[in-house]
């Protein structure tokens, strides 16, 4: 999956023949000393009033976008707010099949390109990094709520600063653990990939990455060498009031007793069915832990599932770029609009329910 994220063209802005509800801007927030140096581009979908040309954000010659309204005027009112983690090698722009069903439900939803595992920069060393993903989290909630000097008045008065959620997907589902509270053993991270030779830990072994949107040389990643204090520090934002994970990263890694301790709502979701679920992201045990977890699973679904509808041709196009895994196929005879349709009412009924007033 890493080899087309890192070669694919940026989201393109396409002008569709039907009005949109959802309004979208591109924010920028510069680097704050607990944001570990790191500069975010930030996209935000929110509800919008009538009015103004849609562009399909997302959209390029392999995905189809999601139609929203540039700079749109919002609705009015102040709506919970709900942050987004992608997944490792893609952009946040790939979930805006997601992003604008919530809007549309009521929710401004935003979310950050994470550096060093979003496309054309993504590295095997970044990949473990997840304390920078939760600080680039909690800095997103910064600016939207109004938080000191990092804080943004547009969208203090349109964000309830008491309903906020979180949804991850893949090593975005594994910050979004650690925003609500969980804990990362790095040992036992380290002993699941001595034996494990794909997925994560089989782009652990190094050989590639990407930088500036070029392909680069890497060597293997020793886990225990990593930052241990760091990898296992609590990263918790008590700010966030539910959280939906799907697919989580590092689910053979979590400390037990900080899932125990963690008292808000945790929505887990699986792309697949008993057996077909990779050890890596399988949260049903996780679910057993936390005190206030559900758990969903989609069938006829796959990991790659989540990300966006592909284009016809699409295929051909990732095998010329040199992508060997099958991104645009889905589990069973469902279509991926489906199992989005299904992923969204999950998602959506999970974050109404938990984000009540």
């Amino acid at each position: 999956m890493q080899t087309f994220y890192a070669a694919a063209l940026a989201a393109a802005m396409v002008t569709p023949s039907f009005a949109a509800e959802v309004g979208v801007r591109q924010i920028s927030i510069a680097a704050a000393p607990t944001d570990y140096g790191r500069d975010l581009h930030v996209t935000v979908w929110y509800p919008a009033e009538d009015g103004g040309e849609p562009v399909m954000v997302g959209a390029n010659r392999v995905f189809a976008g999601a139609p929203a309204v540039p700079d749109a005027a919002p609705a009015q009112g102040r709506f919970p707010l709900v942050v987004l983690s992608h997944g490792s090698g893609s952009r946040v722009q790939g979930m805006s099949w997601l992003a604008t069903e919530l809007a549309k439900a009521g929710f401004v939803v935003a979310g950050p390109n994470h550096p060093g595992t979003t496309s054309g920069y993504s590295t095997p060393g970044d990949a473990p990094k997840l304390w920078q993903r939760a600080a680039d989290l909690s800095a997103v909630i910064d600016r939207l709520t109004g938080k000191g000097v990092a804080g943004d008045g547009q969208w203090q008065d349109l964000v309830d600063a008491d309903r906020i959620g979180v949804v991850g997907f893949s090593l975005g589902g594994a910050a979004a653990m650690l925003s609500a509270g969980a804990r990362a053993d790095l040992e036992a991270y380290a002993r699941y990939c001595d034996t494990y030779d794909k997925w994560d830990c089989a782009w652990y072994a190094g050989g590639i990455g990407y930088v500036n949107e070029a392909q680069v040389k890497v060597g293997k990643v020793d886990l225990r060498a990593i930052d241990k204090a760091l990898f296992e520090q609590s990263n918790l934002d008590r700010r966030i009031r539910s959280a939906v994970l799907v697919d989580p990263g590092l689910a053979q890694a979590y400390d037990a007793q900080s899932l125990k301790d963690i008292s808000i709502p945790m929505s887990f979701i699986n792309l697949g069915s008993a057996g077909t679920v990779p050890p890596g992201v399988i949260a049903d045990e996780l679910v057993a832990l936390t005190p206030n977890g559900t758990y969903a699973a989609v069938a006829d679904s796959v990991h790659y599932s989540f990300l966006p509808e592909c284009r016809k041709g699409a295929a051909e196009i990732l095998k010329s770029s040199g992508e060997d895994e099958p991104i645009c196929e889905d589990g069973g005879a469902r279509s991926r609009a489906d199992i989005h349709a299904e992923l969204v009412r999950l998602i959506r009924d999970d974050l109404e329910r938990t984000l009540a007033r």
